[in-house]
């Protein structure tokens, strides 16, 4: 099964010779990172509540007319807690109880920004094309009961939490939303982005459900950092990520939910180039487990019907902007990965490549203007 092995690291580990690993590893990920300091009343919580904690840190050099602007940011992957035939409320409220246990582990390790995967309240149904009882878990971004308790959260660690949702719009028609709500560390919601891009492949029938966002690239300026949410299929357009960067994020994270047999090749590429590509962090959270439906649903492509999505792989992993990263967490397990990072590093790798200088936006502007017009001709160059 997909869900098996635990991670690559394990495996590096266990068949590379000592004396080659190190060079592996830094072909696969870049610099050595590194390894925070976990505090003991952390390491016991996470034993006792059976979640994988791990801790990195990225280094800046030292500046003479800049302080070092180093934060903590903590990213959560988890399985759902109740069957998905467990009342909707029986379901959300263990949810709420398990992300508050590995919310105190972040607070403990000193967690500023926090972020959960996509969806985190309920079971990734998507994939049924059932509305009901699924649209039972959408609620509002701005007052709704997952809002409300991350509030409390929020206020009393002294954390920013983007808390990804299936939102609910009252005000605008009842409509249905995939939305990163963002929460100020003083217990204000900052504000919402919604997810730019929706994917019509395989069992992920999101459309079914809600459309594509109108929040744009939305950057927020929090007390640690300027931050943007590029929602899960989004990591796969590359643009999506660049806008983001135009307009002046230092960390974008991708809380996700996708399943061994569709992406995983590409998940440990895809977020690492785009921190590359755009001189800053990126945070990509999977959620992880296998998740059963009492209904059977199909793919449209001909295969038997079947009553779960795949395995959700997990991998959760940061990488800075100079395209180191760390470990992933496991592929099988609950996880919080813990990420020191000075803010610094992104101006010192931008002068070092000048991406940002020489990204020629404003001829790719004229040439995108030129391409979504109804009698575009590709400018294609053929011999006579």
């Amino acid at each position: 099964m997909a869900g098996q092995v635990e991670n690559v690291e394990q495996i590096l580990d266990k068949y590379i010779p000592p004396e080659e690993l190190a060079t592996v590893k830094r072909l696969l990920y870049g610099k050595e990172l590194r390894k925070l300091e976990i505090p003991a009343s952390a390491q016991v919580l996470a034993k006792e509540k059976d979640f994988e904690l791990q801790g990195y840190g990225f280094d800046a050099k030292l500046e003479s007319t800049r302080s070092p602007r180093v934060i903590r940011v903590g990213a959560i992957q988890n399985r759902i807690v109740e069957p998905t035939s467990a009342p909707i409320q029986e379901q959300r409220e263990a949810l709420h109880k398990r992300i508050g246990e590995m919310t105190e582990a972040a607070a403990l390790c000193g967690v500023n920004i926090l972020c959960f995967q996509e969806a985190w309240t309920m079971p990734f149904a998507f994939c049924t094309r059932e509305k009901f009882p699924w649209c039972q878990f959408a609620e509002s971004a701005e007052d709704g009961p997952t809002t409300k308790l991350l509030q409390g959260m929020a206020r009393e660690h002294n954390m920013v939490i983007i808390s990804s949702i299936l939102e609910r719009d009252e005000l605008h028609g009842d409509v249905l939303a995939n939305t990163a709500v963002v929460i100020s560390n003083t217990g204000t919601v900052l504000g919402k982005s919604r997810k730019n891009h929706i994917p019509r492949t395989a069992d992920f029938n999101e459309s079914t459900y809600y459309m594509e966002g109108d929040t744009g690239h939305r950057v927020f300026q929090t007390q640690f950092g300027k931050i943007g949410i590029n929602i899960c299929y989004g990591r796969h357009h590359p643009l999506n990520w660049t806008m983001y960067g135009v307009n002046g994020a230092e960390i974008v994270f991708n809380p996700s939910a996708t399943v061994a047999t569709l992406s995983e090749s590409f998940w440990p590429i895809e977020a690492r180039c785009a921190a590359i590509a755009n001189t800053y962090f990126t945070v990509a959270i999977n959620r992880v487990g296998t998740e059963y439906f009492e209904n059977e649903f199909t793919s449209g492509d001909g295969k038997p019907a079947h009553k779960d999505f795949g395995h959700f792989y997990g991998s959760s992993y940061v990488t800075g902007p100079d395209g180191s990263r760390t470990p992933a967490l496991s592929r099988t397990r609950d996880g919080l990965l813990v990420t020191e990072m000075d803010l610094n590093l992104i101006r010192q790798v931008n002068d070092n490549w000048n991406f940002r200088m020489t990204q020629r936006l404003d001829m790719y502007a004229k040439e995108f203007t030129e391409a979504v017009k109804p009698d575009y001709k590709p400018p294609v160059v053929k011999e006579k």
